[in-house]
């Protein structure tokens, strides 16, 4: 109990003002590495300023002086247990070059089950289509691709006009829009315990299967690869990572072969879905770049060896990234006590 309150504040006032000098220190300068001497001092001005705080919580007479204790507790609290300096180390380049491909392959099982069940639903639809060619306005949804092959390759190979000339912004962004909506719904279908995932999955196979199978079975397998693979090969896997976070999320609601309770299991995933996730938009974006200023032209405005050519470098890079990018580096361990 504070007897003397202007007494008491005098005598803590020398205490406070050093600690906040250091707190000053180390938000100006977020590298500073401080002796061990000097954190010694640090902590023991925090302990002092904490239980001032508590002995002044008392007197609803002194709010600015609580109210300035409480800021600098919380200020030092931040310091000693590093939340600042975490949220400096998420740096864009080092997150998408390290963090990124470490959490694809921290989690690759998921991934190859996620190919598995799309290529379980490109053998559906394209066997579908094959037995049965008037089977394609169910299998497809969208109306460009229940014309006949040879009719619209050579409605594009004929075209006199640009048809997205002055939209290719507006079209890009709207393929960015609606294939990071699908994504993000196909991860939170996790929480359907994966029965949601899996059948997003195996439906967009059957799409691509059944598109694949129209197409080669018409003789326009050379205009198929050239008008998806600039797009596809970066399109595709990121539905495939989305699906692998969505699996992911299943078995942590699952939680089959581990004791610990629900809320731990996600929270230990929540970092890898975000992970994840933001991969896939990044992906995507520059998926729905590509699908609208070159995908979308084909010969004679831009030759199909060329665009088949720029999809196989662009899947040799991708592969490479998501297997080796980050590989030497040491991946980051989170803080317990965060």
């Amino acid at each position: 109990m504070i007897i003397d309150l202007q007494k008491f504040i005098a005598n803590g006032r020398p205490f406070w003002n050093e600690l906040e000098a250091m707190l000053s220190r180390l938000e100006a300068e977020p590298d500073l590495r401080m002796p061990l001497r000097q954190v010694q001092l640090f902590h023991q001005l925090y302990e002092r300023t904490a239980a001032d705080l508590a002995k002044i919580t008392t007197f609803s007479s002194e709010p600015e002086t609580r109210r300035y204790l409480e800021n600098l507790v919380a200020r030092a609290y931040g310091e000693i247990h590093e939340t600042r300096d975490q949220q400096r180390r998420i740096f864009p380049l080092r997150w998408f070059f390290q963090t990124l491909p470490q959490t694809f392959r921290k989690h690759i099982r998921a991934f190859y089950l996620s190919v598995a069940i799309t290529l379980a639903g490109c053998a559906f639809g394209g066997l579908a289509i094959a037995f049965d060619p008037d089977a394609k306005p169910v299998l497809m949804p969208f109306s460009h691709l229940l014309q006949d092959p040879a009719r619209r390759v050579a409605e594009e190979e004929n075209a006199t006009t640009d048809r997205l000339a002055g939209h290719k912004t507006e079209f890009s962004a709207e393929l960015m829009t609606h294939n990071t909506k699908i994504s993000i719904f196909t991860l939170a279908l996790g929480m359907t315990w994966g029965v949601g995932t899996i059948i997003m999955l195996f439906y967009n196979g059957v799409i691509l299967g059944a598109v694949c199978v129209d197409y080669v079975h018409a003789g326009q397998t050379k205009f198929l690869m050239g008008w998806l693979m600039p797009h596809g090969v970066i399109e595709i896997p990121a539905i495939l990572i989305a699906g692998q976070a969505g699996l992911l999320l299943a078995l942590a609601l699952i939680g089959r072969g581990t004791r610990a309770p629900l809320a731990a299991r996600l929270r230990e995933i929540s970092g890898d879905l975000a992970t994840l996730i933001g991969g896939v938009g990044v992906m995507l974006v520059w998926a729905g770049f590509i699908e609208a200023f070159l995908s979308q032209y084909h010969e004679p405005v831009i030759p199909y060896g060329v665009k088949i050519a720029f999809g196989f470098v662009e899947l040799i890079l991708l592969g490479l990234f998501l297997a080796r990018s980050g590989a030497n580096q040491k991946p980051e361990t989170k803080d317990p006590d965060a």
